[in-house]
């Protein structure tokens, strides 16, 4: 159970030094309770104190962070059983696989394909994260070649699936930089690869056949002083993977068992022999309760359907998916192509910027930022009217793009029309469809009649 606001506020200094960045330590404690601030911003928190917010923050299953900057994949940091509760916290990386032992050139048809492969979705970029490297020829100079051809050739975020300690070693001292997760420490040489993880810092995996063994593991791994562990209970049959990861989740959250409070990782590629029996398992694993999916490789017919899986899962409940207020070119438009409006609810941007390319007629499509919220919602809001519409108009930068002073505002909108010619001085107001089946042709026609 998190801390309050009034519990918090009794652990802290009470000096009022606003050294945090807020004038009282009680207006402290409550942006702590509300999550909108960190408890480092304290500089004058005893040890103890520290200790007791630290323990209180850390959610039932730990965030473990797996790479670096921009490409780094946080996975974990769940405090729910099922979605509708509040949310999930972070989607599940998704990795392909690259064997030491695969020929030259095919591991550089993965990586390139890796760094190639992006779909956009409702106005959203949808990508896979990461690669894992996995030693089958035992050698450390050949595992090595192939970690740093990756380093190399791709930003992304690594697995190193090594049980040999000595060549792990050697693998970790190369790619220490990109902080990997190295996989996978058990029974036989969780010390050799916990002074591996602790040396150089890296997040460690940990696979057991089953939670007993898995949980004694952790707990000696925890004890060495290693906390960014990622769970593998050893399962390579659906049925009893899936048990597994249902029983970790109800004992972290709800029975508070710290030694199993960790993501996971599902190598899915070792549970089927074809793709689309894979991706059935992905698919299972994204919705209870996967951290990581390792692929035997990243196909359009199967990724793309686990990325919007994961996108409609780990969306949150309680708040609409968006897309980012600015200027959209469909279709490469040119200086006489229309410019249409609309809000920035991604339902509504995907279909709208779909009917403009099913036009055939280039355009500019201007998003306005409604926090959310649908033509019709922002506008009974008060967030899509004459001077919110204007505003963004002459900040945009539109009007240098085109020479015509044209603008299409959604038919919804209509009652705007003449608010915004006042707001716009010299433009003029055009009225578009009320849906977005009857854009295409509405602009054709606009075309002509330009």
């Amino acid at each position: 159970m998190p801390l309050t606001g009034i519990e918090i506020f009794k652990l802290l200094p009470k000096t009022n030094c606003g050294q945090c960045g807020v004038p009282t330590c009680l207006a402290f404690a409550m942006s702590l309770a509300a999550g909108k601030a960190e408890f480092a911003a304290c500089p004058t928190i005893s040890p103890e104190a520290r200790l007791k917010l630290e323990e209180a923050a850390t959610p039932p299953i730990r965030s473990v962070v797996i790479g670096t900057d921009a490409r780094a994949v946080k996975i974990g940091g769940e405090t729910v059983l099922f979605r509708h509760e509040k949310r999930f916290e972070n989607p599940p990386g998704f990795a392909m696989l690259i064997s030491d032992t695969m020929p030259a050139a095919e591991i550089d048809s993965r990586i390139a394909r890796f760094s190639i492969i992006f779909y956009e979705r409702v106005g959203l970029k949808l990508r896979p994260e990461m690669l894992a490297l996995q030693c089958d020829s035992g050698k450390a100079e050949v595992f090595i070649d192939l970690v740093n051809k990756v380093l190399s050739k791709s930003d992304a975020a690594l697995i190193l699936i090594c049980e040999d300690p000595e060549v792990a070693a050697a693998a970790a001292a190369v790619a220490a930089t990109r902080k990997p997760l190295l996989y996978a420490a058990t029974e036989v040489n969780a010390e050799q690869m916990a002074t591996i993880a602790i040396q150089y810092g890296l997040p460690l995996a940990v696979r057991a056949s089953g939670l007993n063994a898995l949980s004694a593991l952790t707990e000696k791994l925890t004890g060495l002083g290693i906390k960014n562990l990622v769970l593998d209970t050893g399962a390579r049959k659906l049925r009893q993977a899936f048990a597994d990861q249902v029983m970790l989740r109800r004992l972290a959250i709800q029975q508070k068992f710290r030694a199993l409070g960790f993501p996971t990782i599902i190598p899915a590629h070792e549970m089927a022999s074809e793709p689309l029996s894979e991706a059935m398992i992905a698919g299972t694993f994204i919705a209870k309760y996967g951290g990581i999916v390792i692929l035997s490789d990243f196909q359009g017919e199967t990724l793309f359907p686990l990325l919007v899986l994961r996108l409609n899962l780990y969306s949150d409940p309680q708040r609409p998916l968006a897309t980012a207020e600015g200027i959209y070119e469909i279709g490469g438009p040119d200086e006489n192509a229309p410019v249409l409006i609309t809000s920035n609810f991604s339902l509504t941007y995907f279909i709208v910027s779909s009917e403009i390319e099913n036009s055939r007629v280039p355009g500019y499509l201007l998003v306005k930022d409604t926090e959310g919220l649908s033509v019709m919602t922002a506008w009974a809001a008060g967030k899509f009217g004459a001077d919110n519409i204007a505003s963004l108009v002459r900040k945009s930068g539109i009007a240098d793009r085109i020479k015509h002073r044209d603008l299409i505002i959604p038919g919804y909108i209509a009652i705007e029309s003449g608010a915004l010619e006042e707001s716009l001085p010299g433009w003029r107001i055009t009225v578009g469809p009320r849906e977005g089946a009857h854009i295409p042709p509405f602009l054709r026609n606009w075309q002509v009649a330009c």
